[in-house]
């Protein structure tokens, strides 16, 4: 996340447009995966902002693996987020307008292991028994997947 520090060193708290992308893994029983995060103390998607020069692909294989370890085999894209829903205040103030793309991941390998400075705790969950403390930004990209899922 080194250019997003840079924009953050010019500009401090006031909001920007952060780009990014994230992974929508779903195991063999079909459930999904999801990261305690240290920075809110909420669960979400492994993903994050995307580099100059990186390929949204890039940017979602290289998150999940540092994330969570896990590397992508397949992505398929869900959608493209982004507007009012997807703005976020973080705890230590900093404001963005996330643009979010989403990707659906089924086929992966690798042995689950989180990042010690981002996640808490890395765990599978039910789609009918996802957490209620879901991290804001991943919020309208979780329950449109488990909507399009149910219809």
């Amino acid at each position: 996340m080194n250019y997003i520090r840079q924009i953050r060193e010019l500009v401090g708290t006031h909001p920007i447009i952060m780009v990014g992308a994230c992974v929508i893994l779903i195991d063999g029983e079909g459930r999904l995966l999801l990261q305690h995060r240290t920075d809110n103390d909420l669960w979400g998607l492994p993903g994050g902002s995307m580099e100059p020069g990186e390929e949204m692909k890039e940017v979602a294989k290289r998150e999940l693996f540092e994330e969570v370890g896990l590397e992508a085999k397949e992505l398929e894209l869900l959608d493209i987020f982004s507007g009012p829903d997807l703005y976020y205040q973080y705890p230590h103030g900093d404001e963005v307008y996330n643009v979010v793309v989403a990707y659906i991941c089924k086929e992966y390998s690798g042995t689950i292991r989180g990042d010690e400075d981002e996640v808490q705790d890395i765990q599978f969950f039910e789609l009918d028994k996802i957490p209620s403390q879901i991290s804001p930004p991943d919020l309208p990209i979780i329950t449109r997947f488990i909507n399009e899922v149910r219809a």
